[in-house]
């Protein structure tokens, strides 16, 4: 069942819409004020995690995928 099914949902979604929205507002006009003042920021989403959350890390690791060969067995 989607979130927007209902009109009890579709308020839920719409509030919590509007409060992410309303967070990226106030974290714009923070960035905007200090670049006024003359400080160094960096835009959103730099310095936060490295890690694309589209490719989630694998449990394999860098071994398995052939990026470092294994040691020759003497």
């Amino acid at each position: 069942m989607p979130d927007s099914y209902g009109k009890r949902q579709r308020r839920n979604v719409k509030a919590r819409k509007a409060a992410a929205k309303e967070q990226r507002r106030l974290a714009r006009h923070e960035r905007r004020s200090a670049r006024a003042a003359g400080l160094h920021v960096d835009p959103p989403g730099v310095g936060e995690d490295d890690e694309d959350p589209r490719f989630p890390p694998s449990d394999e690791g860098a071994e398995a995928s052939g990026a470092y060969p294994a040691p020759p067995e003497a």
